[in-house]
């Protein structure tokens, strides 16, 4: 071959190689989209919208919020830590590490938060916060740009006459960061319910407090909840109707307080009734020690409020020095709806949350932590208070439906609960104030976050006191309604037959869904979380009372529901680590098992005889044949009662919590049981 022929076949060559490059590289840009490998973050789909109606996009336009989780390093290394703390013999028994030696071992890094901030920002996404410790990263953007960055469609649905917005299907992610996310929250907002409950009247609404300005000095509430037998006649429209039995309430003789509850305990009442005045007495009141009370939306009136609480009650004042508020981080300046009554609902639950604490464990600095919602901004609440070792013990009156939520956002928040036991955090729940929530949602169901093996969920009891303030009977918390006389001021005749009203409220109980059951409920049946692990008074027939600035007026009021028992027991830890000197940890892995006296079995009070009656010549023997749906029960306590405005009578039961039952050892109403506490804080702090 001649070198001019040589030269052109290399010339011939080299231009196609050119021209393959040029190809190649014109490809390039698309090669990426072809092969990059999307990540589906499986299980975020949450629960509630299989009962809704879909009621189609929600506006593209519209500004929401979202966090991103990141996941954890050596979960399986993690879990093996925790459970060696907790297990006495144990060389790491209650050794609790620090939030530094946590991030060092199981906190995502840096370069992996910095890794999912560029994919967010990437899809015009303004970054709102970062965890400390590096568990998330909040963005904010419209719901457009979101369900773009997720590959999700967003909609609004209508569930029980409110409507939410949620994602349709799990959320995916094609870019590398994908691989780093565990759960996305704030897709859907259905969102946290405050646990508080009111008292019905006869009337049928709920009992809301009145000022003090018109309450005379002295007079608030009884603290005798259920008065001797009697016996009341009624007629109308030809009917005859007597019953006989032990009557509910106060016997309020002043009529221009008739709206009032019929009773309501007060914080000498309670402290007397769970064993507390020995341990004050000693010295054992929280001192140096801070609870840590997370809620959400604020309460402009909490610092006042709280003063005033203590100082009509005897108790210490609650200054700065010992109560203060944080805000964390999040979600500020776009707090987005609130859902179960909005902002109003949860100061009454900051009310209680507080003052009841501080009745508890008069000693106890608090540190109130606000969230700008009652959506996953709660459970970023607890993580800012993990973070900041805020306190010993932290206390949540709130909860969700473990059925309803995205299950994906569960194991995240169990991984909080996780940290925060790992360092010797007790976090402790409301169990739910709706019983199996069967018939709330319609299928049976437990409150989360307290159905987390790694949380302390705290059932309820009803409560009967006796003069000086012990207890006469205390059952499970569970209330069914039968009205027995209508408005005989408005023509009405004696019902007959009576009127069933059923399950009004109670406890919540039962199997957790998700969660397998941890090693400190080895002893119980089935293989998955069982809830709750103790319990202490939330029904409101038998509440508390409270002060609270309510329609502009300083007031007062009774209120209960798992919103009570949570934070008197949470005091009741705080107490319990005051004298042990450190952090206990998770409370639920200490109850069972306990000595003899650290907790009282509560057991169903089986007097079913106690209201019977005759109408027209019949006779009704027993509240079973009152309330239908009771047949068979035989443990339980009845009274009948009105108000002196009403011509409305009722029997109301105690002790009837749905499908839920109360019974010897560990129950699904009250868990092990309620802490005496004297003996409650020396079995777990010798």
């Amino acid at each position: 071959m001649t070198s001019a022929t040589t030269i052109r076949s290399f010339a011939r060559l080299r231009s196609r190689c050119v021209a393959a490059l040029v190809l190649l590289s014109a490809l390039s840009a698309f090669l990426p989209l072809a092969s990059a490998q999307t990540y589906t973050i499986h299980g975020n789909t949450p629960g509630f919208i299989q009962k809704s109606q879909d009621l189609g996009a929600v506006d593209p336009s519209s500004v929401i919020s979202v966090t991103a989780w990141l996941k954890l390093h050596n979960e399986g290394k993690l879990d093996k830590l925790v459970a060696s703390q907790k297990q006495k013999g144990s060389p790491n028994y209650q050794k609790w590490i620090t939030q530094d030696q946590f991030n060092s071992s199981f906190s995502p890094t840096a370069q992996e938060v910095k890794a999912v901030q560029n994919f967010l920002s990437a899809h015009g996404l303004t970054v709102l916060t970062v965890a400390e410790n590096n568990f998330y990263v909040k963005v904010q953007g419209t719901a457009g740009a979101i369900e773009k960055a997720f590959n999700v469609q967003i909609d609004s649905y209508k569930l029980n006459g409110e409507t939410y917005r949620s994602n349709k299907a799990d959320p995916s992610v094609k870019n590398s960061s994908g691989g780093l996310i565990a759960a996305v929250t704030g897709l859907d907002d259905y969102g946290f319910q405050p646990m508080v409950a009111f008292p019905s009247g006869p009337e049928g609404t709920p009992r809301k407090p009145i000022p003090l300005s018109i309450t005379p000095d002295g007079l608030f509430f009884e603290s005798q909840c259920f008065r001797a037998p009697e016996t009341q006649t009624f007629t109308g429209g030809g009917n005859t109707a007597t019953y006989t039995g032990n009557r509910y309430g106060a016997d309020i003789t002043n009529t221009s307080y008739g709206h009032l509850p019929p009773c309501g305990y007060q914080p000498s009442e309670m402290q007397t009734a769970y064993d507390m005045t020995a341990l004050y007495s000693a010295g054992w009141d929280g001192t140096g020690q801070t609870v840590v009370i997370t809620d959400a939306f604020g309460d402009d009136t909490i610092a006042g409020d709280a003063e005033v609480f203590s100082q009509l009650y005897g108790l210490p004042d609650l200054t700065p020095s010992n109560f203060q508020v944080l805000r964390a981080p999040g979600a500020i300046h776009n707090p987005g709806k609130g859902h179960f009554g909005g902002s109003a609902g949860w100061r009454d639950e900051i009310t209680l949350d507080v003052e009841w604490v501080h009745a508890m464990a008069p000693g106890a600095n608090i540190v109130l932590v606000i969230g700008p919602n009652n959506g996953s901004d709660l459970d970023e609440a607890i993580n800012y208070a993990v973070v900041h070792h805020l306190g010993n013990t932290i206390s949540n009156s709130w909860s969700g439906v473990e059925g309803f939520g995205n299950p994906a956002q569960l194991i995240r928040d169990n991984r909080i609960l996780e940290s925060a036991a790992a360092q010797g955090i007790d976090v402790n729940f409301s169990s739910g104030d709706s019983g199996d929530f069967a018939a709330s949602v319609g299928f049976k169901t437990v409150g989360f976050p307290g159905s987390s093996p790694f949380a302390t969920s705290v059932g309820g009891t009803s409560l009967a006191l006796n003069p000086d303030n012990t207890m006469n009977f205390q059952t499970g918390w569970g209330t069914n309604l039968t009205e027995i006389v209508d408005t005989i001021a408005l023509g009405s005749p004696p019902l007959v037959p009576p009127a069933n009203l059923g399950f009004q409220f109670g406890a919540g109980g039962g199997t957790s869904l998700t969660f397998a059951k941890p090693s400190f409920q080895s002893g119980l049946p089935g293989s998955m979380r069982l809830v709750p692990d103790i319990a202490m008074l939330a029904d409101p027939y038998t509440g508390v009372e409270i002060i609270e600035t309510f329609n502009g007026q300083l007031s007062v009021g009774v209120i209960g529901g798992t919103s009570l028992a949570c934070p008197m027991f949470s005091a009741i830890m705080g107490i319990a680590s005051q004298k042990a000197g450190h952090g206990l940890g998770q409370a639920a892995q200490l109850v069972y098992n306990l000595p003899a006296g650290a907790v009282t079995d509560v057991l169903a009070v089986s007097s079913p005889n106690n209201v019977s009656g005759v109408i027209n010549g019949t006779t009704i023997e027993t509240a079973d044949d009152l309330a239908a749906p009771l047949d068979g029960t035989t443990s339980y306590y009845s009274a009948f009662y009105n108000s002196p405005y009403s011509t409305r009578w009722f029997v109301i039961t105690f002790g009837t919590d749905s499908s839920l039952t109360t019974g010897p050892g560990w129950d699904n109403v009250t868990g092990v049981g309620t802490p005496d506490g004297w003996n409650f804080v020396n079995a777990l702090a010798p």
